[in-house]
């Protein structure tokens, strides 16, 4: 198992041109690169076959991935609802990781393939399942990535421009990663059974009309501004088999007063467990300086770089600053190479989460 060689550069402007040829001017590209992943402006969506062309020219690397994004991070820095580009390129052993689409699919490529960064569009119908299946594919059951975000068109590259579904990249097993998920809202005490629902409306919750426990739930203050209540106070839905601090958060979307009932934008049934959660900016920055230490004292040496994927509703809507996350990432390991975006929904695992930080290592 061999040691990827990594570097990464970004830039921020709102001329692409400007951006990619500032980013490029800043990339040492190893000797003999051989993948690139490269994350941009939706403001540079019109521009996405322009950009990739040139990086190809630029860095003479043919196998690119990536995704556009309304927020990108690169280095230290990020910016959301700003132009901006961030590449990572690295040598790889050309045996051990392949490109996939709907255009190259993975299945039959050859090697097994053990790991994948995925990029995925928000507007295909039943993601959820979608990243399970895609999970289910590598030998390690364990993918990590992003859905593309973007004010109109969602756009991923995977040696071309694409749009709909799941891309990448797979991995074999001579590629060591490590990857850990950091949680963007705190638990309220509690934890409940559906015991009615349909689709994705909550009757009951422990045989209680389900309006009634959010209530109760979100506080005598808030329950007053439901509106407000639903911007603050979010439902999780634990993942079966796993730790207890993992769950998947889903947005309430609607609330019938009449008949007591609550809508979360995911697909329910009776018997599943659900908590509430709180979107809270101390505990997330507490949560991801946890996670980072705890997975930089599991290393077994020094990451040659990463990927990091952010929620859309974390970096300045959360910490104040866009650039917090990058931040802590580069205190806790140094100046590595690291590129990535904010997404519409963050890959971890089989699962597809919101609110929650995702970094994926190569070692």
């Amino acid at each position: 198992m061999s040691a990827p060689e990594l570097a990464a550069a970004h830039s921020f402007a709102e001329d692409w041109r400007e951006a990619l040829e500032a980013c490029l001017s800043g990339l040492s590209v190893p000797a003999g690169a051989n993948l690139g992943f490269v994350y941009f402006s939706d403001r540079y969506s019109q521009d996405a076959d322009a950009i990739l062309r040139r990086l190809r020219e630029a860095t003479a690397i043919d196998e690119w991935v990536g995704s556009v994004g309304i927020g990108i991070c690169g280095g230290g820095d990020a910016r959301v609802d700003g132009g901006g580009i961030a590449v990572l390129v690295g040598r790889f052993d050309p045996a051990s990781f392949r490109v996939f689409s709907g255009r190259q699919p993975l299945v039959g490529a050859g090697a097994s393939p053990y790991f994948a960064v995925v990029h995925a569009d928000p507007h295909t119908p039943d993601m959820p399942d979608l990243v399970a299946d895609m999970a289910g594919k590598v030998s390690s059951g364990f993918i990590t990535g992003g859905m593309s975000s973007a004010r109109e068109a969602t756009l991923q590259i995977a040696n071309g421009v694409l749009s709909g579904g799941i891309s990448g990249v797979a991995f074999t097993d001579a590629v060591a990663v490590a990857t850990r998920l950091s949680q963007g809202c705190s638990p309220l005490p509690g934890r409940y059974v559906i015991t009615q629902a349909e689709r994705n409306v909550i009757g009951t919750l422990d045989h209680r009309p389900a309006l009634e426990v959010y209530k109760e739930a979100v506080g005598e203050v808030l329950a007053r501004d439901l509106s407000r209540a639903a911007h603050y106070v979010l439902a999780g839905l634990p993942v079966p088999g796993r730790e207890a601090g993992d769950y998947i958060v889903r947005n309430v979307i609607g609330i019938d007063s009449k008949n007591g009932l609550i809508a979360i934008n995911e697909m329910v049934e009776p018997g599943r467990q659900l908590l509430f959660v709180r979107r809270d900016g101390n505990a997330a920055r507490d949560d991801l300086q946890r996670m980072l230490t705890e997975l930089r004292d599991a290393l077994p040496s020094p990451p040659k770089g990463g990927l990091y994927f952010s929620c859309l509703g974390r970096g300045g809507n959360m910490f104040g600053d866009d650039s917090v996350e990058p931040q802590m990432i580069r205190d806790t390991f140094g100046d590595i190479p690291l590129a990535g975006f904010f997404c519409n929904g963050e890959i971890s695992h089989d699962q597809l989460y919101g609110y929650t930080g995702v970094l994926t290592l190569f070692l």
